[in-house]
Protein backbone atom coordinates (compact mmCIF):
# COMPACT_ATOMS: atom_id res chain seq x y z
CA UNK A 1 0.00 0.00 0.00
CA UNK A 2 1.48 3.57 -0.96
CA UNK A 3 2.32 5.94 1.84
CA UNK A 4 -0.39 8.46 1.72
CA UNK A 5 -1.49 10.15 5.20
CA UNK A 6 -5.45 11.45 4.98
CA UNK A 7 -6.13 14.77 4.49
CA UNK A 8 -9.06 16.45 6.56
CA UNK A 9 -10.44 18.52 3.62
CA UNK A 10 -13.70 17.20 1.64
CA UNK A 11 -13.63 15.73 -1.73
CA UNK A 12 -14.50 18.63 -4.34
CA UNK A 13 -12.04 20.63 -2.00
CA UNK A 14 -9.01 18.06 -2.29
CA UNK A 15 -9.74 17.79 -5.49
CA UNK A 16 -8.63 21.44 -6.60
CA UNK A 17 -4.86 20.21 -5.02
CA UNK A 18 -5.30 17.26 -6.40
CA UNK A 19 -5.64 18.79 -9.92
CA UNK A 20 -2.78 20.54 -10.06
CA UNK A 21 -0.67 17.46 -9.16
CA UNK A 22 -2.25 15.47 -12.02
CA UNK A 23 -1.78 18.28 -14.41
CA UNK A 24 2.07 18.38 -13.47
CA UNK A 25 2.38 15.03 -14.54
CA UNK A 26 0.16 14.83 -17.19
CA UNK A 27 3.49 14.29 -19.67
CA UNK A 28 4.86 12.03 -17.92
CA UNK A 29 1.63 9.86 -17.00
CA UNK A 30 1.12 9.47 -20.76
CA UNK A 31 5.04 8.55 -21.81
CA UNK A 32 5.13 6.09 -18.74
CA UNK A 33 1.50 4.59 -19.44
CA UNK A 34 1.09 4.64 -16.17
CA UNK A 35 0.02 7.50 -12.91
CA UNK A 36 2.97 8.80 -11.48
CA UNK A 37 3.26 7.53 -7.78
CA UNK A 38 2.59 10.99 -6.51
CA UNK A 39 -0.70 11.42 -8.42
CA UNK A 40 -1.88 7.69 -7.16
CA UNK A 41 -1.09 8.73 -3.39
CA UNK A 42 -2.80 11.95 -3.56
CA UNK A 43 -6.11 10.43 -4.77
CA UNK A 44 -6.01 8.16 -1.98
CA UNK A 45 -4.86 11.14 0.88
CA UNK A 46 -7.98 12.73 -0.54
CA UNK A 47 -10.33 9.74 0.78
CA UNK A 48 -11.62 8.32 -3.06
CA UNK A 49 -11.06 5.00 -2.09
CA UNK A 50 -13.21 5.41 1.08
CA UNK A 51 -15.54 7.60 -0.10
CA UNK A 52 -18.23 4.79 -0.21
CA UNK A 53 -16.63 2.34 1.70
CA UNK A 54 -19.31 1.39 4.83
CA UNK A 55 -18.90 3.65 7.95
CA UNK A 56 -18.51 0.53 10.85
CA UNK A 57 -15.00 0.23 8.42
CA UNK A 58 -13.90 3.50 9.01
CA UNK A 59 -15.60 4.81 5.41
CA UNK A 60 -17.52 8.35 4.58
CA UNK A 61 -20.27 6.05 2.62
CA UNK A 62 -20.70 9.75 0.70
CA UNK A 63 -22.78 10.98 -2.03
CA UNK A 64 -22.58 11.01 -5.72
CA UNK A 65 -22.58 14.58 -6.48
CA UNK A 66 -19.74 14.68 -4.34
CA UNK A 67 -17.66 11.97 -5.96
CA UNK A 68 -18.31 13.45 -9.57
CA UNK A 69 -18.16 16.98 -8.57
CA UNK A 70 -14.44 16.27 -7.51
CA UNK A 71 -13.86 13.78 -10.01
CA UNK A 72 -14.94 16.59 -13.27
CA UNK A 73 -12.51 18.62 -11.22
CA UNK A 74 -9.65 16.03 -11.56
CA UNK A 75 -10.73 15.26 -14.98
CA UNK A 76 -10.03 18.88 -16.39
CA UNK A 77 -6.62 18.35 -15.78
CA UNK A 78 -5.87 14.87 -16.54
CA UNK A 79 -8.62 12.42 -17.69
CA UNK A 80 -6.43 9.44 -16.58
CA UNK A 81 -6.40 10.65 -13.17
CA UNK A 82 -9.98 11.38 -12.78
CA UNK A 83 -10.73 7.98 -14.26
CA UNK A 84 -8.77 6.37 -11.59
CA UNK A 85 -10.09 8.44 -8.79
CA UNK A 86 -13.20 7.67 -9.46
CA UNK A 87 -13.17 4.21 -10.35
CA UNK A 88 -11.40 3.47 -7.44
CA UNK A 89 -13.89 4.97 -5.40
CA UNK A 90 -16.90 2.95 -6.90
CA UNK A 91 -15.18 -0.23 -6.40
CA UNK A 92 -14.84 0.04 -2.48
CA UNK A 93 -18.76 0.81 -3.03
CA UNK A 94 -18.73 -2.77 -4.90
CA UNK A 95 -16.92 -4.06 -2.15
CA UNK A 96 -19.70 -3.80 0.21
CA UNK A 97 -21.51 -6.37 -1.11
CA UNK A 98 -18.90 -8.91 0.21
CA UNK A 99 -20.23 -10.68 3.35
CA UNK A 100 -19.73 -9.25 6.79
CA UNK A 101 -16.34 -11.46 7.13
CA UNK A 102 -14.72 -10.58 3.27
CA UNK A 103 -15.26 -7.09 4.54
CA UNK A 104 -13.51 -7.46 7.35
CA UNK A 105 -10.55 -8.70 5.81
CA UNK A 106 -10.71 -6.61 3.21
CA UNK A 107 -10.60 -3.55 5.22
CA UNK A 108 -8.47 -4.67 8.05
CA UNK A 109 -5.82 -2.22 7.80
CA UNK A 110 -8.31 0.43 7.18
CA UNK A 111 -10.92 1.93 4.61
CA UNK A 112 -8.14 3.14 1.88
CA UNK A 113 -6.82 -0.04 -0.09
CA UNK A 114 -6.46 0.72 -3.75
CA UNK A 115 -9.83 -1.85 -4.94
CA UNK A 116 -8.95 -2.46 -8.89
CA UNK A 117 -11.79 -4.38 -10.77
CA UNK A 118 -12.61 -6.21 -13.79
CA UNK A 119 -16.46 -6.41 -14.48
CA UNK A 120 -16.86 -8.57 -17.19
CA UNK A 121 -17.23 -12.55 -16.48
CA UNK A 122 -14.14 -13.69 -18.36
CA UNK A 123 -12.52 -16.10 -16.01
CA UNK A 124 -13.89 -19.38 -14.24
CA UNK A 125 -14.27 -20.00 -11.08
CA UNK A 126 -14.80 -23.96 -9.62
CA UNK A 127 -16.32 -24.51 -6.33
CA UNK A 128 -14.29 -25.74 -3.44
CA UNK A 129 -14.27 -26.91 -0.21
CA UNK A 130 -14.64 -23.52 1.87
CA UNK A 131 -14.60 -21.21 -1.12
CA UNK A 132 -13.46 -21.45 -4.71
CA UNK A 133 -10.65 -21.85 -7.31
CA UNK A 134 -10.39 -19.08 -9.52
CA UNK A 135 -8.51 -18.65 -13.07
CA UNK A 136 -8.88 -15.96 -15.76
CA UNK A 137 -6.98 -13.20 -17.55
CA UNK A 138 -8.85 -9.73 -16.84
CA UNK A 139 -7.61 -6.85 -19.55
CA UNK A 140 -7.95 -3.28 -18.92
CA UNK A 141 -7.68 -2.73 -15.47
CA UNK A 142 -6.84 0.73 -14.79
CA UNK A 143 -3.87 1.22 -12.12
CA UNK A 144 -3.68 -2.04 -11.95
CA UNK A 145 0.18 -1.43 -11.01
CA UNK A 146 -0.94 0.10 -7.83
CA UNK A 147 -3.33 -2.07 -6.61
CA UNK A 148 -3.90 -3.85 -3.15
CA UNK A 149 -6.54 -5.56 -3.97
CA UNK A 150 -9.07 -6.42 -6.87
CA UNK A 151 -12.16 -7.30 -7.76
CA UNK A 152 -12.40 -9.31 -10.72
CA UNK A 153 -15.68 -11.23 -12.31
CA UNK A 154 -16.04 -14.65 -13.59
CA UNK A 155 -18.76 -17.53 -14.33
CA UNK A 156 -19.03 -19.63 -11.32
CA UNK A 157 -19.71 -23.23 -11.82
CA UNK A 158 -23.28 -23.77 -9.80
CA UNK A 159 -25.29 -26.56 -10.78
CA UNK A 160 -27.10 -26.67 -14.27
CA UNK A 161 -26.59 -23.14 -15.61
CA UNK A 162 -22.58 -21.24 -14.57
CA UNK A 163 -23.45 -17.71 -12.09
CA UNK A 164 -21.72 -14.28 -12.41
CA UNK A 165 -20.13 -13.94 -9.49
CA UNK A 166 -17.54 -10.98 -8.33
CA UNK A 167 -14.30 -12.14 -6.42
CA UNK A 168 -11.91 -9.77 -3.91
CA UNK A 169 -8.60 -11.35 -4.22
CA UNK A 170 -5.49 -9.63 -2.53
CA UNK A 171 -2.09 -8.32 -4.47
CA UNK A 172 -0.33 -11.53 -3.96
CA UNK A 173 -3.27 -13.40 -5.78
CA UNK A 174 -3.00 -11.91 -9.00
CA UNK A 175 -0.20 -10.71 -11.72
CA UNK A 176 0.21 -8.22 -14.01
CA UNK A 177 0.65 -7.95 -17.78
CA UNK A 178 1.97 -5.00 -19.51
CA UNK A 179 -0.37 -5.00 -22.21
CA UNK A 180 -1.81 -1.21 -22.46
CA UNK A 181 -0.46 1.08 -25.24
CA UNK A 182 -3.93 2.41 -26.61
CA UNK A 183 -3.55 5.99 -28.12
CA UNK A 184 -6.14 7.46 -25.41
CA UNK A 185 -6.15 7.35 -21.43
CA UNK A 186 -2.44 6.47 -21.86
CA UNK A 187 -1.87 7.39 -18.45
CA UNK A 188 -4.80 4.87 -16.66
CA UNK A 189 -2.36 1.89 -16.86
CA UNK A 190 -4.66 -0.22 -17.69
CA UNK A 191 -2.49 -3.44 -17.97
CA UNK A 192 -4.04 -7.22 -17.92
CA UNK A 193 -4.34 -8.85 -14.73
CA UNK A 194 -4.37 -12.65 -14.54
CA UNK A 195 -4.86 -15.38 -11.62
CA UNK A 196 -4.07 -18.83 -12.23
CA UNK A 197 -6.12 -21.41 -10.16
CA UNK A 198 -6.22 -19.26 -6.82
CA UNK A 199 -7.91 -20.25 -3.57
CA UNK A 200 -10.83 -17.43 -2.85
CA UNK A 201 -12.53 -17.63 0.56
CA UNK A 202 -16.38 -18.14 -0.07
CA UNK A 203 -16.50 -14.42 2.48
CA UNK A 204 -14.89 -13.10 -0.57
CA UNK A 205 -17.02 -13.33 -2.84
CA UNK A 206 -20.90 -12.40 -3.67
CA UNK A 207 -22.91 -12.75 -7.01
CA UNK A 208 -22.97 -9.47 -9.81
CA UNK A 209 -26.93 -10.01 -9.15
CA UNK A 210 -26.41 -8.63 -5.56
CA UNK A 211 -24.81 -5.80 -7.15
CA UNK A 212 -27.22 -5.33 -9.60
CA UNK A 213 -29.73 -4.87 -7.05
CA UNK A 214 -28.33 -2.67 -4.59
CA UNK A 215 -29.43 -3.02 -1.06
CA UNK A 216 -25.61 -3.98 0.23
CA UNK A 217 -26.24 -6.08 3.01
CA UNK A 218 -25.46 -4.63 6.76
CA UNK A 219 -25.53 -0.93 5.49
CA UNK A 220 -28.28 1.51 5.97
CA UNK A 221 -26.14 3.93 4.03
CA UNK A 222 -28.20 5.36 0.81
CA UNK A 223 -25.17 4.82 -1.05
CA UNK A 224 -25.18 1.36 -0.49
CA UNK A 225 -29.00 0.86 -1.85
CA UNK A 226 -28.33 2.28 -5.45
CA UNK A 227 -28.60 -0.84 -8.29
CA UNK A 228 -25.35 -0.86 -9.84
CA UNK A 229 -26.46 0.08 -13.03
CA UNK A 230 -27.95 3.52 -12.25
CA UNK A 231 -24.63 4.74 -11.80
CA UNK A 232 -22.58 2.63 -13.50
CA UNK A 233 -22.05 5.06 -16.59
CA UNK A 234 -21.52 8.31 -14.15
CA UNK A 235 -18.48 6.66 -12.94
CA UNK A 236 -17.22 7.07 -16.54
CA UNK A 237 -18.76 9.41 -17.74
CA UNK A 238 -17.71 12.07 -15.25
CA UNK A 239 -13.83 11.50 -15.96
CA UNK A 240 -15.32 12.73 -19.89
CA UNK A 241 -16.82 15.49 -18.81
CA UNK A 242 -14.03 17.11 -16.89
CA UNK A 243 -11.52 16.53 -19.88
CA UNK A 244 -14.14 17.59 -22.11
CA UNK A 245 -13.78 21.10 -19.90
CA UNK A 246 -10.00 20.84 -19.58
CA UNK A 247 -10.69 20.80 -23.65
CA UNK A 248 -12.71 23.74 -23.53
CA UNK A 249 -9.97 25.87 -21.32
CA UNK A 250 -7.33 25.10 -23.48
CA UNK A 251 -9.07 25.79 -26.23
CA UNK A 252 -10.40 29.11 -25.11
CA UNK A 253 -6.67 30.39 -23.72
CA UNK A 254 -5.31 29.35 -27.08
CA UNK A 255 -7.50 30.59 -29.29
CA UNK A 256 -7.93 33.68 -27.07
CA UNK A 257 -4.47 34.40 -27.76
CA UNK A 258 -4.18 33.64 -31.29
CA UNK A 259 -6.86 36.56 -31.81
CA UNK A 260 -5.77 39.00 -30.30
CA UNK A 261 -2.44 38.83 -31.46
CA UNK A 262 -4.36 38.66 -34.87
CA UNK A 263 -4.80 42.06 -36.91
CA UNK A 264 -8.01 43.35 -36.54
CA UNK A 265 -10.58 41.78 -38.47
CA UNK A 266 -14.70 42.18 -38.69
CA UNK A 267 -15.75 39.91 -35.87
CA UNK A 268 -18.95 40.51 -35.44
CA UNK A 269 -20.75 41.42 -38.49
CA UNK A 270 -24.24 41.76 -39.95
CA UNK A 271 -23.77 38.23 -41.55
CA UNK A 272 -22.86 36.55 -37.98
CA UNK A 273 -20.82 36.01 -35.35
CA UNK A 274 -17.14 34.32 -36.50
CA UNK A 275 -16.48 30.89 -36.76
CA UNK A 276 -14.48 30.72 -33.40
CA UNK A 277 -17.32 32.07 -31.42
CA UNK A 278 -19.59 29.79 -32.68
CA UNK A 279 -17.51 27.11 -31.89
CA UNK A 280 -16.94 28.56 -28.44
CA UNK A 281 -20.96 29.02 -27.77
CA UNK A 282 -22.20 25.68 -29.12
CA UNK A 283 -19.60 23.62 -27.48
CA UNK A 284 -19.70 25.35 -24.20
CA UNK A 285 -22.91 24.72 -24.59
CA UNK A 286 -23.00 21.08 -25.70
CA UNK A 287 -20.93 20.45 -22.34
CA UNK A 288 -23.18 22.58 -19.88
CA UNK A 289 -26.06 19.87 -20.95
CA UNK A 290 -23.78 16.95 -20.57
CA UNK A 291 -23.35 18.24 -17.18
CA UNK A 292 -26.88 19.21 -16.27
CA UNK A 293 -27.38 15.33 -17.33
CA UNK A 294 -25.01 13.64 -15.30
CA UNK A 295 -25.99 16.20 -12.10
CA UNK A 296 -29.52 14.57 -12.55
CA UNK A 297 -27.87 10.94 -12.43
CA UNK A 298 -25.75 11.99 -9.03
CA UNK A 299 -28.96 13.88 -7.72
CA UNK A 300 -31.65 10.95 -8.33
CA UNK A 301 -28.60 8.12 -6.87
CA UNK A 302 -27.88 10.41 -3.93
CA UNK A 303 -31.59 9.75 -3.01
CA UNK A 304 -31.39 5.87 -2.68
CA UNK A 305 -34.86 5.46 -3.86
CA UNK A 306 -34.07 4.13 -7.39
CA UNK A 307 -36.75 2.84 -9.64
CA UNK A 308 -36.30 0.56 -13.22
CA UNK A 309 -36.89 3.61 -15.26
CA UNK A 310 -34.80 5.65 -13.21
CA UNK A 311 -32.50 3.18 -13.94
CA UNK A 312 -32.70 3.17 -17.70
CA UNK A 313 -32.88 7.07 -17.74
CA UNK A 314 -30.06 7.15 -15.46
CA UNK A 315 -28.50 4.90 -18.04
CA UNK A 316 -29.62 7.02 -21.45
CA UNK A 317 -28.61 9.92 -19.63
CA UNK A 318 -24.87 8.72 -19.29
CA UNK A 319 -24.59 7.63 -22.58
CA UNK A 320 -26.38 10.39 -24.26
CA UNK A 321 -24.15 13.10 -22.09
CA UNK A 322 -20.99 11.38 -23.46
CA UNK A 323 -21.94 11.54 -27.06
CA UNK A 324 -22.66 15.60 -26.80
CA UNK A 325 -19.02 15.77 -25.21
CA UNK A 326 -17.40 13.55 -27.78
CA UNK A 327 -19.05 16.46 -30.12
CA UNK A 328 -17.69 19.05 -28.64
CA UNK A 329 -14.71 18.34 -28.19
CA UNK A 330 -14.29 16.70 -32.02
CA UNK A 331 -15.49 20.59 -32.53
CA UNK A 332 -13.12 22.35 -30.62
CA UNK A 333 -10.25 20.02 -31.84
CA UNK A 334 -11.51 21.05 -35.63
CA UNK A 335 -11.56 24.46 -34.83
CA UNK A 336 -7.83 24.54 -33.30
CA UNK A 337 -6.06 23.49 -36.52
CA UNK A 338 -2.60 22.34 -37.08
CA UNK A 339 -0.64 23.85 -34.01
CA UNK A 340 -3.97 22.37 -31.83
CA UNK A 341 -2.21 18.81 -32.76
CA UNK A 342 1.06 19.35 -31.01
CA UNK A 343 2.04 17.02 -28.55
CA UNK A 344 2.49 20.02 -26.40
CA UNK A 345 -0.91 21.42 -26.77
CA UNK A 346 -3.03 20.05 -23.97
CA UNK A 347 -6.04 20.25 -26.51
CA UNK A 348 -4.86 17.13 -28.24
CA UNK A 349 -4.47 14.86 -25.26
CA UNK A 350 -8.21 15.80 -23.91
CA UNK A 351 -9.28 14.55 -27.88
CA UNK A 352 -7.60 11.72 -27.82
CA UNK A 353 -8.92 10.85 -24.50
CA UNK A 354 -12.43 11.72 -24.59
CA UNK A 355 -12.88 9.51 -27.61
CA UNK A 356 -11.25 6.88 -26.30
CA UNK A 357 -13.11 6.71 -22.79
CA UNK A 358 -16.13 7.26 -25.04
CA UNK A 359 -15.33 3.59 -26.50
CA UNK A 360 -16.41 2.02 -23.03
CA UNK A 361 -19.29 -0.54 -23.25
CA UNK A 362 -21.57 1.24 -20.53
CA UNK A 363 -21.63 4.22 -22.69
CA UNK A 364 -22.48 3.27 -25.70
CA UNK A 365 -26.01 5.30 -27.00
CA UNK A 366 -28.25 2.55 -28.59
CA UNK A 367 -28.42 -0.34 -26.22
CA UNK A 368 -28.58 2.34 -23.61
CA UNK A 369 -31.89 4.11 -25.76
CA UNK A 370 -33.24 0.71 -26.46
CA UNK A 371 -33.67 -0.48 -22.90
CA UNK A 372 -34.93 3.11 -21.93
CA UNK A 373 -37.81 3.24 -24.79
CA UNK A 374 -38.45 -0.63 -24.22
CA UNK A 375 -39.50 -0.08 -20.66
CA UNK A 376 -41.31 3.22 -21.29
CA UNK A 377 -43.54 2.12 -23.71
CA UNK A 378 -44.24 -1.00 -22.02
CA UNK A 379 -45.04 1.30 -18.71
Amino acid sequence: MLNHPLTDTDLPSAATGIAAIAARCANDAEDNRRLDPEVVSAVLAAGFARHFVPAAWGGNAGTFTDLTDAVVTIGSACASTAWYASLTASLGRMAAFLPAEGQAELWSAGPDPLIVGALMPVGTAQPVDGGWQLSGRWTFVSAVDYSDWALVCAMAATGAAPQARFFAVPRSGYRIEDTWFNVGMRGTGSNTLVIADQFVPAARSFTRDEVAAGGAGGSAALCHAVPLKAVNGLSFAAPVLGAARGALDAWTGYLGEKVRKAAPRPGLTAAGPAGHELTLARSSGEIDAAELLLRRVAAVADTGTVGPLDVARSTRDCALAVDLLVTAVDRLFRAAGTSGQSSTNAIQRFWRDVNAASSHVVLQFEPAAGAYAALLLKL
